[in-house]
């Protein structure tokens, strides 16, 4: 086989491969949208579990990702920072929800802030509140499997800083927290947007820590993710619409996320 024909035969394999994984990936997106008129989809958003859904998500979402970036970027910096195997062990297990099982994440945070869990079961008897099978709990599952993608992003973009500015700002007698609020944040904020960008949509799209540790209640833990699992049983129309409601919030959010490095 001639040097020209075997760099045709791998151009036509390779391009082939890579045609069929991106149809793959395509196929189940376009069937979502096209096999749903716009009749239909004004119908299903018509529910009686769309709105409920919608707005809890909107809710529970937009609290896990303030509480996310709040904390998310003050660990982040710390890490980044951070030298030694115990920062590295540290990055690491922060890491860890990311290959977690959805399932598995609700039923550890179930036996850690259910009634009978350590912190669960202070926290009833100093205040008389339940964690499981509320709103809350909506917000702390969300978190859980959404925060790794943030500080990921954030450790990135701070270990990206010039350490010559770091070191420039503390000589001219900058405090710790003035250099990470003048120098580390400015600089990195189109990563750390990048970042929340990333850890809202995976908090839009929870579904197993949530259905294990929060329940799925109408109006109180039903998220949208949820309410598309309940009305398959019922009405596939309401199900396919609010399916497509979150692939135009994945779609958006991508576009965002390639937009924010120029």
């Amino acid at each position: 086989m001639t040097f020209r024909t075997s760099r045709l035969a791998w151009n036509v394999l390779s391009r082939t491969g890579a045609a069929a994984l991106l149809a793959f990936l395509v196929a189940p997106v376009l069937a979502l949208i096209l096999s749903i008129t716009w009749a239909d989809f004004t119908a299903g958003l018509a529910h009686p579990l769309a709105a409920p859904a919608l707005k809890l998500s909107l809710l529970t979402s937009t609290c896990s990702l303030l509480l996310v970036t709040t904390l998310g970027t003050l660990l982040a910096w710390h890490l980044a920072l951070g030298r030694g195997r115990a920062a590295r062990w540290l990055e690491t297990l922060s890491q860890f929800p990311i290959v977690m099982p959805p399932a598995v994440a609700g039923l550890g945070l179930l036996l850690a802030f259910g009634q009978r869990g350590a912190f669960g079961r202070w926290l009833a008897a100093a205040t008389g509140f339940s964690l499981p099978f509320t709103t809350a709990a909506v917000v702390l599952a969300e978190s859980f499997v959404s925060a790794p993608f943030f500080i990921q992003a954030a450790v990135a973009a701070f270990r990206r800083l010039d350490p010559e500015l770091l070191l420039a700002a503390r000589s001219l007698g900058a405090s710790p927290a003035r250099v990470f609020a003048r120098v580390g944040l400015p600089l990195s904020a189109p990563a750390l947007l990048g970042g929340a960008a990333t850890s809202w949509a995976r908090a839009v799209g929870e579904f197993g820590a949530t259905l294990m540790f929060a329940g799925n209640l109408t109006g109180r833990t039903q998220t949208m993710s949820l309410a598309v699992y309940t009305a398959m049983e019922s009405d596939l129309r309401a199900a396919q619409s609010l399916a497509v409601v979150l692939v135009g919030v994945a779609f958006g959010l991508l576009a965002v996320l390639r937009a924010v490095p120029r």
